[in-house]
This record gives structure tokens, sequence and C-alpha cells, in this order.
């Protein structure tokens, strides 16, 4: 996505229209609010290229609807995805308010008192809910004076959270979802619902068969040049760090296939990135149409079983289009679903657009127990993993960021936006992974399976989209923390599942009861074979923004004083998920 065509944040000043005195006591006061507020995001907030956010501000203060409307047609004209109106003064309610039924708005209402913002901001929030517009309140806890430019530590968070969540929401509209193959094993997460990628993100579904990739390899569709660059990158970076091959001596493949694997798998990965979001120099070999790709946001592979029984299996691919790094440097990591599960696509994609780093996908695999990982291998857990833990891992299509050898502070494990990442945490984090031959019985078609484990002490959060017959989409979320085994109690664990593929172990935060009363819950509760896993707990931010798509959260573990949503779900009930149900049914999806 070129970043002159991101979405942008509209800042709408509202004033007082009462002239001959008190509009024009109250110009700058009004017109400063907002370029403080434009400040703040320029300097907070980045696009997925790394860019800072860009706002529109009004031409003048609004204070009226004529106003309104010219503030609207500047906003169609630039580009803007949501919209924040702020004010320090009683303003003309419904006759400022904006009127767009497609995209997030906020109001910050100055708590002033010399002249009534809340008020405004009272009357505003009654007209959004009235005319049926969900829209944030933003209201500071303490009095500030009049003129006073500094933007208060409780009223900067609502103002980055709803922007965040917001600009997520027009990131995905008029994007695609691509899927390449269909439906993987019987997994419903692969069922890829074109109406709910349309009504409740504004997205397409695009599909391709998995035959294309076949049709690319054998015509040479991809850049020949780049692939020589990407093959003699994976050798070195990859190839050199392949483990033993452990499938039985009687079916294992010869050398020279598993050369061959590398060849294919690299040019699988190109294909695959070129189908999401093309490449100009498909045009130059002759092929306009290949090199548009699909303006895809977010993608995955069928793979199992149709592919993976007789070609290579796509762990390779989908680890390093994941990941926030290839053969060509440094770079923002794409959104890759294994096995197509586009729910769980979704789940990251959310993930990504928040906090625009790279997302783990894994199988929500086993809860292992204090009591049985003492049975298994002799060692009794304390510390984080005193209760136990939830093992993610999945076949290879993890991220490599996952691997936790990128640092913060004093070289806390985390997963960076890629713009902050270090060629020598680059080398890191391909240091700590190994690639290992697939195991045959899964993937007869040979492959390379990528295996790390995860450092521990890394925050994290896990969500799932699932879609619920009768319900809808709803939205799992659970934070935590990694964790890791000695290394001696982890070879034990290891060898009782496959030995080449990537591990991560989960702790969430319990609370003693419901979802999270204890880790075993969170694993019973869970709704899906997967889990999309962002670095640092985000839960408070997926929680705005499933309620900007009307999408209920039926499990969370994020303290009641951070959620924030739309003023009007204060409206559906004083139980805060019984309201988001009630709210999310009323308003439905964005785009119906």
């Amino acid at each position: 996505m070129n970043k002159t065509n991101y979405p942008k944040i509209g800042i709408r000043p509202i004033i007082d229209g009462r002239r001959q005195g008190i509009r024009e006591s109250l110009e700058e006061t009004t017109m400063d609010m907002a370029r403080s507020v434009a400040r703040l995001y320029a300097e907070e907030l980045r696009y997925p290229d790394g860019s800072p956010v860009q706002c529109v501000i009004a031409d003048t203060c609004i204070g009226g609807v004529k106003e309104a409307a010219n503030c609207a047609e500047k906003f169609e004209r630039e580009n803007v995805g949501l919209s924040l109106s702020v004010t320090p003064c009683w303003c003309y309610g419904s006759e400022t308010i904006d009127m767009n039924p497609l995209i997030p708005k906020a109001i910050w209402g100055f708590n002033g008192t010399e002249r009534p913002g809340a008020v405004y901001l009272a009357a505003a929030l009654a007209a959004h809910n009235q005319k049926g517009l969900p829209t944030f309140g933003i209201y500071g806890r303490e009095v500030q004076d009049l003129g006073d430019t500094v933007i208060p530590e409780d009223v900067e968070e609502k103002l980055l959270r709803f922007a965040k969540a917001g600009l997520a929401v027009a990131m995905m509209r008029g994007k695609s979802y691509l899927a390449i193959g269909t439906v993987s094993m019987g997994i419903a997460g692969s069922q890829v619902n074109p109406d709910f990628l349309q009504e409740y993100l504004g997205m397409r579904a695009e599909y391709v068969d998995c035959s294309e990739i076949l049709r690319r390899v054998q015509q040479e569709i991809y850049d020949r040049d780049e692939y020589e660059k990407a093959l003699e990158w994976t050798k070195k970076h990859c190839a050199a760090n392949e483990l033993p091959d452990h499938n039985p001596e009687a079916i294992r493949r010869t050398r020279q296939q598993k050369d061959e694997d590398w060849e294919f798998v690299v040019k699988m990965t190109l294909i695959m990135r070129d189908l999401m979001i093309g490449n100009e120099k498909l045009d130059s070999i002759g092929f306009g149409e290949e090199a548009l790709g699909h303006n895809a946001i977010a993608g995955g592979f069928q793979g199992q079983r149709q592919w993976t029984d007789f070609m290579p299996n796509g762990d390779f691919s989908e680890a390093i289009l994941n990941s926030s790094f290839d053969w060509n440097g440094i770079r923002a990591p794409f959104v890759f679903a294994t096995e197509n599960d586009y729910l769980n696509g979704i789940s990251m994609l959310f993930g990504k657009l928040l906090t625009n780093t790279a997302q783990m996908f894994a199988d929500v695999r086993t809860y292992w127990s204090p009591k049985s990982i003492e049975r298994a291998t002799g060692w009794k857990p304390d510390g984080i993993m005193k209760n136990g833990a939830i093992h993610l891992i999945n076949s290879g299509s993890c991220t490599l960021d996952g691997s936790g050898q990128q640092c913060i502070m004093e070289c806390e494990p985390a997963m960076k936006p890629f713009w902050e990442i270090t060629e020598e945490e680059v080398e890191k984090m391909l240091g700590a992974t190994q690639w290992g031959p697939a195991s045959l019985e899964y993937f007869r078609g040979g492959g390379f399976s990528s295996k790390f484990l995860t450092k521990a002490g890394m925050p994290v959060t896990m969500c799932r989209l699932n879609l619920v017959k009768g319900q809808g989409p709803v939205l799992q979320i659970a934070e935590g923390w990694t964790a890791t085994f000695p290394d001696e109690v982890f070879a034990v664990i290891d060898k009782r599942t496959d030995k080449t593929w990537p591990s991560t172990f989960f702790v969430p935060r319990i609370t003693g009861e419901g979802h999270f009363k204890d880790v075993y819950s969170v694993m019973n509760y869970w709704g899906a074979n997967h889990g999309a896993i962002s670095c640092d707990h985000i839960g408070a931010d997926l929680i705005s923004l499933a309620s900007m798509l009307s999408i209920p959260v039926c499990m969370h573990n994020v303290d009641e004083e951070e959620i924030f949503r739309p003023s009007a779900w204060n409206a559906y009930g004083s139980d805060t998920e019984g309201s988001d149900y009630r709210a999310c049914a009323t308003y439905g999806p964005l785009y119906k």
C-alpha cells in the first residue's frame, strides 16, 4: 500500500456559533485544541510503513451545519477514515456533529469551568445516540484552565486508543483477503465467508486455486533476479541451519530432493507475495495481469492436504512472509494464515494494524498442568509456570519475530515495528531458528518447518475471531506472558509432539473466576484450534476496535476501567458484557 493512500484522521474543531463576542473569543483556543491533538497523533502514531499518521483539520471552526458540511466535503477529498471532534465550550449539538455513518467517531469535550465543553459533549453524544451513530466520548478527569494546551494523561490514552482502532477500521476498508486454495482438512475457519468480510470489515474475498502457484513456477512467472538473490540468502541463513532428518530412513527424501525443495519453497514465497500485492517486475516480462496482484491486506494458504500430499509444504513461505524481514532486508510483515484459516488471519490483522508488528499464528494445542509437567518430566514448575501453561505450536508458519530475539529497554524480549528492528536482531532471529525436513507422515510432498523456542517474559495478547450460527462474529481475548522450561525439561516435552515445530508457552493472566478462573479454563473456553498472538497487552485496543465493528467480545481479562466503547453502549445495561452484545446486535455490521 502506498503511504499516500493511507486514511487520515479528521479533526473537527467545534465552536459556539454566536458572533459579536462569544465565537471570536474562542476561535484560537478551539483551533489550538485541534492542533494539539494533531501533534500528538503525528508524534505517537505510525502507519504500517513507519511514516507518521497524517491529520486533516477543518478549514474553519464549526459553529453550524454549513461549516459542518464544508468539513465533511474536505474530509471526503482528503481520504479521512475517522473523525475526532474537539471543543472547549458549549456548541450546537445536532447542527455540528459528524453525520457520516461509515467512519468511527469520537468527541473530546474539554473539562473546564470557564466554558462548558463537557455540556456540549453530553448533548452531542445524546444526538449521536438518538440518530444511531455510535460515538466515543472523551472527558478528562481533572478540571483544566481555558486555553491550557496540555492534553491530560487520561485523555491522551483515550485519544490514542480511539485513533489506533479507528485507523484499523479505515485501513481494512476496500482491501482483500486472498485465499490460496479452499478448505484445509475440514477446518471451519478456512471456509472463507465473503459476507462477513464485506459487511463487517468492508473487505473483499479473493480466491485463487493452488494450481496458480504451479503455473507460475512452471512458466517462471516471478522476478528471476530476485529469486537468485532469495535462494542465495536462504541457503546461507536457513538451509545452513537445517535440522537432522527425523523421518524413518526408509522414506527420507534424498539430499537432491531436499535441495530442490529449498528452491521450490523460495519460489512459492515470491509467488504468494506477488499474488497478494502484485509486482511491477512481472509486467516487464510480459505478465501485466499477474503484476497487479489482488490488493490483499491479508491472505492464507490451504496447503493440507491436497497440496502437501505431493508438493512441498508452505511452512517456509508462511514463516518468512509473516516475519519482519527477508532477503530484501527489514520490512513490514505480511499477515498470512496457515491452513487458510481466514478467521485467525483476520485476528492477526487486527493485531498488526493496532501495533504495526508481526503476529504469531499457532495452534492452541495443549494445557500443561503443574501435575502433568511434573509427571512427564520430573520437574515441579514454579514462578510464572506454577499454575501451568498453554503450549502454542504449529507446523512452521509462525513469524520468526516470535522467537523473542528482539529487545526493548534492558533487553526484555519483544516484537517491534520493523523500523525499530536492527540487523543484529535479524541475525539473532535467524540464528535462533532451525529448519527441519518436514515430517513426511504429515507432509508427503516434503518441505521444511521452522523450529524455535520463544523466550520467556514477553507480554502478549492472544485473540481469536469466531463465527457462531445465530450470533454472528465474536472475539476472544487473553492477555498474558510467554514462559519457558529449563532446557532438559523442554527436551522431554518437545519429543511428545513434532520436534521440528516452533514452540511458545503462554501463561494467561488469571482472575480466579469465569473464563479466567485458572489457566485450564482459558484453554477449555477457547473457541477454536488456532490463536493469533501479538506482543504487548493490547486487549483494551482490541475491545475498542471490536465495538467499532459491532463484534461483541465474549471472553477477555482486561480490567474494566480500561474498556473504552461508544457512549451508546451505556444505554444497553450496566453489565459490560451484556450491554456489548445488545449494542452490537442493535447497530449491526458497519457496511450492511
